[in-house]
């Protein structure tokens, strides 16, 4: 493992800090999660990306997905919150550091992507305070037995670009059932909840149906938001690609759950793909 090494820049913020504290916190997410059977290995999930009180109990939904199963890579996609670039920043070699250890990057799958498309960048510096991408962290140390890291931040999130992503991740992927994609999104931001809830449940709708034009023109019209469209458009996208189009919207939140504050919130989701 080199040197090359991401530390947390959000723990003991949006996450608990301390290790004991943090794994019974995502412990008890899960334990709280009911999802019902999942026929066959989830390929992909969608997660939000909010602090912990405020989503980690609907992201858990997704991650109880995956207890039971094994991969030998995961690749999470983020949105970049702080910096604009036309492109998808690989984080290529090293580890991602958080209070419950290291996880190696996967260097091998990180190179070939890079080397397959123009939309890749090696640029590493938009990772350097992103929290879409480190706040799924822990839930996967939690529920996963050992696997490396492969950490995309998508610059750009139109269409062209997801389907760029999508292909060079199933090129480079092929038939191995080895490889989790998990697409970090939250939803609508900033409306008064019934508005938020009517915005989220075409998000909702498009998931499953695999509407990918439909959810990509709603968001481009504003008719809904997701600051993780592009993650989410890639997911599936890149499920497509291997002709797995099953997926089930396993729970809807959002922050007015929490505050009781329903004059301003922000929507979450959770999803998988199988």
């Amino acid at each position: 493992m080199s040197a090359h090494v991401r530390k947390p820049v959000i723990a003991g913020s949006w996450y608990p800090s301390d290790p004991d504290a943090l794994k019974r916190n995502i412990e008890g997410y899960l334990d709280r999660a009911e999802i019902g059977e999942i026929p066959g290995k989830p390929l992909a999930i969608i997660s939000p990306h909010a602090g912990y009180i405020y989503s980690g109990q609907t992201a858990a939904y997704a991650y109880k997905c995956l207890c039971g199963h094994e991969y030998s890579t995961v690749v999470v996609i983020s949105p970049s919150h702080r910096a604009y670039f036309p492109a998808v920043s690989v984080w290529g070699s090293g580890a991602f550091e958080t209070p419950l250890g290291a996880l190696e990057v996967d260097k091998e799958l990180c190179g070939k992507l890079a080397a397959s498309s123009g939309v890749f960048t090696n640029n590493t510096a938009p990772h350097d305070s992103e929290h879409a991408l480190e706040i799924q962290l822990p839930f996967l140390q939690v529920v996963l037995p050992a696997f490396r890291l492969c950490p995309l931040i998508m610059g750009r999130q139109d269409l062209d670009v997801c389907r760029e992503l999508a292909g060079a991740l199933s090129q480079a992927i092929g038939s191995r059932d080895d490889v989790l994609i998990v697409a970090s999104s939250d939803l609508s931001h900033f409306h008064p909840a019934r508005t938020a809830e009517a915005m989220d449940a075409r998000v909702a709708r498009a998931i499953e149906w695999f509407d990918v034009e439909g959810l990509s023109r709603d968001l481009k019209t504003s008719a809904s938001e997701a600051c993780g469209g592009g993650p989410i458009l890639t997911a599936l996208l890149y499920a497509q690609a291997l002709s797995r189009t099953r997926s089930r919207v396993l729970t809807y939140t959002h922050s007015g759950n929490i505050t009781g504050d329903n004059s301003s919130v922000v929507g979450y989701l959770s999803a998988v793909i199988f």
